[in-house]
């Protein structure tokens, strides 16, 4: 597996509509099946810096059926969910306070992303930030990490 570059994706995306079940698509599938990211930092916040930008969760999955449900969100048993992140504004109208962030060491993505947002504050944009590495890998470790990608769906 050879380095070939590093990418980094940022956005929003809109609690009311990751309650639906509708995630922000992040666009990595070039064709190609002996290229893959792993992804190395997940960040998400909320868009003010005051109280009102509430407490923010987010989630990278490598599908779109993940769950919203704020009591089903976080799976870890879930192959497909591969990073997650949390943060908070402060009440006092002081500076946001950037959380933690957990990501599988072994992630490996082939196809595409889908950014997950949850917020105690209805309609809340949540910033996102992605950094992560392409490597150049081989058509069959390519064919076989996308065959237990779906294999999981």
């Amino acid at each position: 597996m050879k380095k070939i570059g590093t990418y980094t994706a940022r956005g929003i995306v809109i609690e009311a509509e990751t309650e639906a079940g509708k995630p922000q698509l992040v666009h990595l599938f070039d064709g190609r099946f002996d290229t893959a990211y792993r992804i190395t930092k997940f960040q998400v916040w909320g868009s003010s810096v005051s109280g009102s930008g509430g407490f923010v969760v987010g989630k990278l999955s490598k599908n779109d059926k993940g769950v919203t449900t704020s009591t089903d969100f976080f799976r870890a048993d879930d192959d497909n969910q591969i990073a997650w992140s949390q943060s908070a504004a402060a009440t006092d109208g002081g500076n946001e306070m950037m959380g933690d962030s957990i990501i599988d060491r072994d992630n490996m993505v082939i196809e595409d992303l889908y950014v997950y947002g949850r917020s105690n504050v209805s309609g809340t944009p949540i910033n996102y930030l992605i950094e992560m590495d392409k490597y150049d890998i081989t058509e069959a470790r390519g064919a076989l990490t996308m065959a237990r990608d779906r294999q999981q769906e």
